[in-house]
C-alpha cells in the first residue's frame, strides 16, 4: 500500500532486510533466499511484483483502473476491512489510504 515502507520492497536495494526477511520465512518456505524477496510495486511489471496474483491489484488497478484503494466509491470497502483485521501491519495499510484519502 506504501511501497517505500514496505520490507519487500525494499529488500531488493537493503541487504539487511532481506536478511531479517529470510529469518522471518525460515520454516514457511523451503530454501528461502535473500533473492526471493523483491518487488517493483503494483504498478510495476507483474512478473516482478511480490505476489502477481494479489487481490487488491486486480481490484484496484487491473478492474478498476485506480491508482489506489481510497479512489474507489465503496472504499474502505467490506473486504478490505476484513483484510485488515487479519494484523496490525494490515491495519496500518488501511489507515494510510485513509489518511490519504483526506
Amino acid at each position: 500500500m506504501d511501497c517505500g515502507n514496505c520490507d519487500i520492497y525494499n529488500a531488493l536495494n537493503n541487504p539487511e532486510i532481506a536478511h531479517q526477511l529470510v529469518k522471518q520465512f525460515q520454516g514457511a518456505w523451503e530454501d528461502v533466499k535473500a533473492e526471493d524477496f523483491h518487488c517493483n510495486g503494483c504498478r510495476g511489471d507483474i512478473t516482478k511484483c511480490w505476489t502477481p496474483d494479489c487481490w487488491i491489484r486486480e481490484c484496484c488497478v487491473n478492474n478498476k483502473n485506480l491508482e489506489y484503494c481510497y479512489e474507489c466509491q465503496e472504499f474502505p470497502c467490506i473486504k478490505l476491512k476484513k483484510w485488515a483485521n487479519k494484523s496490525e501491519r494490515y491495519g496500518n495499510a488501511l489507515n494510510q489510504l485513509k489518511k490519504m484519502k483526506v
